[in-house]
């Protein structure tokens, strides 16, 4: 793909579309920045990015930057759907994702990732298994660290690990991983999809572009990602079944059995990661891991010193006898409910945010059996209330101390508080991970006034 010459609009300015900028601009492209956001907004990258010579467009996207431009490139999260992207596309502009991009200069095998929960852990403990089995290994894309700052770095990788939102997929062309592992496909982004059959479609193009001697990993337990499996027609291996190319999940074990190889039994006796949906995380990294190259011993090394990731079930600490845990990255109903479910003991609930579609009524049957209370916050909160206090006993709070200290307060010693809020951040905070940073720091008020 020549870039040199080309004048190229990256739709984004945040740390990917300022990663994608300087990579074309290295390679000689004339580039504009173009972001809705005002200047004061961006931080410092405005300035950055003047000083290293790439244009800006500040404030709003001027459209015939995009329809004069020889190709647009999203930033991960940038709708394809925005009105001037789709005018460059109607007047026959390329429109690519950074995936999609910097797909065409990775010399290395990939292994990509997706799926509406799950992902993030998936991908983060199969680079641990590749990098375990001595194995010279990068993880980014979705996860957190851009594919074009790998290709700037010029540190050639022996396999190339990559989380995919379902957004970057809408964008491919080429895209072509070796492997790609379908984790499910439950409700989600209903707010930027016109129907939930279209986001289950661009979850299923990551094997879009696979051909015979790649391979796919399907959890088929999901009737979604199993209904995208049966046209797939390259070698597949599934999560559950106790058959050929597949691999079996009980509470303590993973079993793997696949033609050519001795049975590995993985033992998920030391993993920290709790739940039947972390068992099934850990069965797709070890399929997908084995596909790779890993060894058995790097795989087994990994499972058990793989800690989880902040804001996913996180352990804060305990108030009283009363657990806490951040699971700030579950935006999502069906991430909620394999988080409650995945306790033993009683749980105080937090959801509340930005709703992003779905019926929080459908947790009706998990919270039942697991919750004592939900305390509800931010925009969606007259929704929860409406929707699950026919089932359970809901409180709204004023805000997330409000919350934490009305949790604490319907909780017995040996229960868990959950953060776990079914809703994007966006009402209360910058991101995710700003409301879990702010419900840790919470927590350790509430022991500072409980000893």
């Amino acid at each position: 793909m020549k870039l040199s010459g080309k004048h190229i609009v990256v739709v984004g300015l945040a740390r990917s579309g300022a990663s994608i900028a300087r990579f074309l601009a290295e390679r000689g492209a004339h580039v504009v920045v173009s972001d809705a956001k005002p200047r004061e907004a961006l931080g410092d990258l405005p300035a950055a990015m003047e000083a290293e010579g790439i244009a800006l467009d500040l404030s709003g996207h001027t459209p015939h930057l995009f329809e004069s431009a020889d190709l647009v490139v999203l930033s991960p999260g940038v709708p394809h759907t925005l009105a001037p992207v789709k005018r460059a596309r109607d007047m026959g502009v390329s429109v690519v994702g950074e995936i999609e991009l910097a797909s065409r200069f990775i010399k290395a095998p990939m292994i990509a990732v997706t799926g509406t929960n799950g992902k993030t852990t998936t991908t983060a403990l199969l680079g641990e298994m590749l990098a375990a089995s001595g194995m010279k290994v990068f993880t980014g894309g979705n996860i957190g660290t851009p594919l074009t700052e790998y290709l700037r770095a010029d540190d050639p990788a022996d396999v190339v690990v990559v989380e995919v939102s379902s957004f970057q997929l809408d964008t491919i062309e080429c895209f072509r991983p070796h492997v790609a592992v379908l984790l499910n496909i439950t409700d989600d982004h209903l707010d930027r999809y016109p129907d939930f059959d279209a986001y289950k479609r661009s979850k299923g193009r990551i094997f879009e572009n696979q051909q015979q001697d790649d391979v796919a990993i399907l959890n088929t337990g999901d009737d979604h990602v199993a209904d995208i499996g049966r046209v797939l027609q390259n070698r597949r291996l599934t999560i559950g079944g106790s058959g050929p190319n597949a691999a079996a999940v009980t509470r303590n074990q993973v079993t793997i059995r696949t033609p050519g190889l001795p049975e590995l039994k993985i033992d998920l006796s030391k993993t920290p990661l709790v739940g039947e949906h972390n068992r099934q995380n850990i069965a797709a990294s070890a399929l997908a891991a084995l596909s790779a190259g890993a060894t058995p011993e790097g795989i087994q090394e990994a499972v058990d010193s793989f800690q989880g990731l902040p804001h996913r079930i996180e352990y804060v600490d305990t108030v009283s006898g009363v657990r806490f845990y951040n699971d700030s990255k579950a935006t999502n109903i069906d991430a909620v409910e394999k988080a409650v479910t995945g306790f033993d003991d009683p749980i105080v609930l937090i959801m509340g945010g930005r709703h992003k579609g779905g019926r929080f009524a459908t947790l009706s049957g998990a919270l039942k059996k697991k919750a004592r209370a939900i305390v509800a916050i931010g925009e969606s909160k007259k929704k929860i209330v409406t929707d699950l206090a026919p089932c359970i006993k809901t409180l709204e709070a004023g805000d997330l101390d409000d919350a934490v200290s009305k949790a604490f307060s319907k909780a017995r010693s040996g229960d868990a508080v959950v953060l776990s809020p079914a809703c994007s951040s966006f009402d209360m905070f910058t991101n995710y991970n700003e409301r879990g940073d702010k419900f840790r720091e919470s927590v350790y008020r509430l022991k500072a006034q409980h000893g």
